[in-house]
């Protein structure tokens, strides 16, 4: 049972596009190109990008502002699509949901932990949809990863690698962890998938090499212990010139009946295991697919891979692994979830919803 009510209208969903970068116009493509959406409206605090992103998508009646509740009260809209900064995600989707709107945001979800509780309360208040669009987990490829695996018996150990050698420029330069907050919020979303497990403790090292262009640590190395027992550790660093992985990640898995690789840009291989007909789920990968999964969810009220509360747990990973890096000691999933949990009902900025993260936390301390 889902914690949203369908959408029981049947014309194209009407989406007002919040956050008008180069990152809003690959989100512009993808509603174009959906029969099911509608783009009604182009949001952003700089008033010419939101005229620039309106030519970009050729469409004469979209509306445009920077008030985003103001566009999506005029433009009568149905969904509020998030693709602002990370740091204007929680005031975005929280007001979004309590004025009555579904949310697809992009990762991550919010800033941190706490911040997450509060869009979780938003959900649950309002009764309104939110899904993260982990794009790098709406890949066919690590579908029929993810089947290998199941068909390999009990479950084992799961490597992940990323090498990029990436100039980006801007703020990812100056950020304290740009792997970890920036990009390994993606491996951390697909190895929950791929495993179909939360992590239950996490020890990670973060470090940057000599060369490195950036100002924070550059390259980090996580292991996590899962609650189904397997464990998934990952690699990574963004300025490690040659030999570059796919951005999918390069994959190794090991269990008890054999192993599987992926590549991140190729077909998985299995080696071992009994014979498994593999069923494609879709064809395309990536934030189109995550818009699709988005509308059949609220056509079917049935909920989707990515919704607030699923996805809570892959922002987890992330906060519990700059938590260790910090403090040099591993740390407990739950008991992080758990504090901020209750520096969400300390600093709560809504009061509408101080009933509903009141009740959340007696449920949490009760379990």
């Amino acid at each position: 049972m889902s914690d949203f009510s369908k959408i029981s209208t049947t014309h194209p969903l009407r989406v007002v596009l919040v956050g008008a970068g180069s990152m809003g116009q690959q989100w512009i493509t993808a509603v174009n190109q959906n029969s099911e959406a509608k783009l009604v409206g182009i949001v952003d605090v700089a008033k010419e990008m939101a005229e620039k992103a309106k030519s970009f998508s050729g469409q004469k009646d979209v509306l445009i502002g920077t008030d985003f509740l103001d566009v999506a009260k005029k433009a009568s809209a149905d969904v509020i699509l998030n693709v602002t900064t990370p740091g204007a995600h929680l005031d975005v989707s929280v007001r979004a949901l309590l004025n009555g709107y579904q949310v697809l945001t992009e990762k991550p979800l919010t800033e941190d932990l706490k911040q997450a509780h509060v869009v979780v309360a938003a959900a649950q208040f309002s009764g309104n949809l939110i899904m993260v669009s982990q794009s790098r987990r709406w890949n066919p490829d690590a579908f029929e990863f993810r089947q290998m695996i199941d068909s390999l018996g009990a479950k084992g150990i799961l490597n992940c690698l990323f090498f990029k050698a990436i100039r980006f420029g801007g703020f990812r330069d100056l950020m304290d962890s740009p792997l970890i907050l920036d990009m390994a919020i993606h491996m951390f979303d697909n190895a929950r998938f791929l495993l179909d497990s939360n992590a239950k403790t996490v020890y990670c090292h973060e470090f940057n090499p000599s060369w490195s262009w950036y100002k924070g640590d550059s390259g980090a190395s996580t292991i996590c212990e899962m609650d189904n027992g397997a464990i998934f550790t990952f690699t990574g660093n963004w300025s490690s010139p040659g030999a570059e992985t796919s951005w999918n990640s390069e994959w190794r898995y090991s269990g008890e009946l054999g192993s599987a690789t992926w590549d991140g840009d190729n077909r998985p291989v299995r080696y071992g295991g009994v014979g498994f007909e593999y069923s494609k789920p879709f064809e395309e990968a990536g934030i189109s697919v995550a818009l699709a999964q988005f509308i059949y969810a609220l056509r079917t009220e049935k909920a989707p891979m990515g919704e607030v509360h699923e996805n809570l747990e892959s922002l987890a990973i992330v906060e519990a692994a700059l938590e260790s890096s910090r403090t040099k000691k591993l740390v407990i999933v739950d008991d992080l979830l758990n504090h901020a949990l209750a520096n969400a009902l300390k600093e709560n900025a809504y009061p509408e919803l101080k009933g509903t993260l009141d009740a959340k936390w007696a449920k949490e301390f009760q379990r």
